[in-house]
């Protein structure tokens, strides 16, 4: 089964980057590049719906971001 999750990811002033969802919450990921940020958000997204909790269906995001359709398979 595959879910996707869209993920808002911002480089902080320290030099890493952080992922968060506005639809799936605890999806909290941070990570020295891109893809290893990806990568970890990735792990945490399928730690967090194979304890069962669902990432909102009817969330309209803001335009003016960095998001990023994140496909997860269980």
């Amino acid at each position: 089964m595959e879910t996707i999750i869209t993920i808002h990811i911002e480089k902080l002033p320290e030099g890493v980057y952080l992922a968060t969802s506005d639809t799936f919450q605890g999806l909290v990921a941070q990570g020295r590049t891109i893809s290893e940020t990806l990568e970890i958000a990735r792990d945490v997204a399928k730690m967090l719906l194979e304890a069962g909790q669902e990432p909102e269906k009817d969330f309209l995001l803001a335009q003016e971001s960095f998001d990023y359709p994140l496909v997860v398979g269980l």
